[in-house]
This record gives structure tokens, C-alpha cells and sequence, in this order.
């Protein structure tokens, strides 16, 4: 693959999308296609991620380890921020640009205790990585793995990389599921700095409780 100079910051590896590190050497090397082309294997590397690391707004760490794709690769699971920096060091490790991107969402659809804790619906910094294929940056949000989905009865996020995969607007049962407020845009690497200040002003009540949750318990005691 060809790169263009401008497109060179979006392939490094970098503390957070740390790709460099075994961990994700390994799950690139476990998921990645090397016979097909980028848009395949960018696919199949969005469907790993999607899936196979398990979404958990509770593992919310605001540092350039606990945000790093070897941390989430570690845990199995993360939230929107960790799991899109975990598929843009895939990509970045077999040669493709990505970029993690971010917007804040207006979320209707979240745990009683979730609700509680944080005390709003807007979601600030929601993650989502963009990908150059084909000359064409797309998104990809690999959030919530299908089996969230299907308790949730959300519209799983397919991707075939041609275009956008946002969140729907609406759930399978026609609820307001997710709104899109603002976009804050992508950058070369995650801003952890401009995050954590952020989370200190908006969510400072329900950082020291993060972590003792059990979202997948919740989920399922909230859908059966």
C-alpha cells in the first residue's frame, strides 16, 4: 500500500496505540486476513474488536495505559474510547491510516445503576475510529458487542467499509436509542490530557466509583 506523507501520523504506534506491544501483535495476527485487501481486512479487524472485547462503561481509566489497545486487549473489555483505540492500532499495525475520532452523544438507552452514577445522558468523548480506505476516511464504531445488542434490542453496528457505521438513532422497538450532539473530530493520537479534564468538571462525582460495577449482570437482570 502506497501512503501519502500526510497520512504518516496516523500510521505511528504511540503509548496509547501502543500496536507495538505483543498483546496486540497477537490479536492482530489472530483476526487480520494478510491475503485480502484493506478493506477486507479492516472489516474483519472491526467484527474482532466489536465482539470479542466486551463493552464495560465501568472500566473507564483516563491514562495513556488505562486507554491503551494492549490494556483493552488484557481486560477483554472496554468502553467506546478504549475499544476504538484498540481498533485503530489494528489497523495502524498492518499498514492502514486510522485516527481516533470522537463525538458527544446524547445516550437513551443505559443501566438504572449507569443512569444513577452519572447523573446525565450526555456522553462526552463517545470514540470512534476513522479508517482511510479506497482514498476515503470512513467511521467505524466498534462499541458494543453483539450480544449487548441483541439484549438491548439495539441495531447491531455492521461495517462493510464503504461507509459510516454510527449508532442508530432508533432501537429495534422504534426508542430513541442515540443522538449525536457535537463532533470534536480525530486526531493522530488519543488526547488524554483534554479528556481527563473534561471528565474532572462533567463526571468528577462518579470517577472514584467506576469500576465496581458489573455491567453484563445489569444488562441481563434490566433485559430478560
Amino acid at each position: 500500500m502506497t501512503t501519502h506523507p500526510a497520512h504518516a501520523p496516523f500510521l505511528h504506534a504511540t503509548p496509547t496505540i501502543d500496536f507495538d506491544a505483543p498483546a496486540v501483535q497477537a490479536f492482530v495476527q489472530a483476526h487480520d486476513t494478510p491475503g485480502a485487501d484493506d478493506r477486507a481486512r479492516a472489516v474483519g479487524l472491526y467484527y474482532a474488536v466489536r465482539d470479542l472485547i466486551r463493552y464495560d462503561p465501568y472500566s473507564i481509566v483516563i491514562s495513556e495505559t488505562g486507554l491503551s489497545a494492549s490494556e483493552a486487549v488484557r481486560r477483554g473489555r472496554g468502553w467506546c474510547v478504549s475499544k476504538a483505540v484498540l481498533l485503530t492500532a489494528c489497523c495502524r499495525a498492518i499498514g492502514i491510516p486510522a485516527r481516533p475520532g470522537y463525538a458527544d452523544v446524547r445516550n437513551h438507552l443505559s443501566t438504572a445503576r449507569m443512569r444513577e452514577l452519572m447523573r446525565t445522558d450526555e456522553f462526552r468523548w463517545h470514540g470512534y475510529t476513522a479508517i482511510l480506505l479506497d482514498g476515503q476516511w470512513v467511521k467505524a464504531t466498534p462499541a458494543f458487542n453483539i450480544e449487548l445488542c441483541e439484549k438491548f434490542r439495539l441495531h447491531p453496528l455492521e461495517f462493510d467499509g464503504r461507509g459510516d457505521s454510527i449508532y442508530h438513532p432508533f432501537d429495534l422497538e422504534g426508542r430513541q436509542h442515540m443522538e449525536y450532539l457535537r463532533y470534536r473530530g480525530e486526531f493522530a493520537d488519543v488526547p488524554v490530557a483534554e479528556m481527563r479534564a473534561d471528565f474532572a468538571v462533567f463526571y468528577a462525582h462518579m470517577m472514584d466509583q467506576l469500576g465496581s460495577g458489573d455491567f453484563d449482570a445489569e444488562v441481563s437482570r434490566e433485559t430478560r
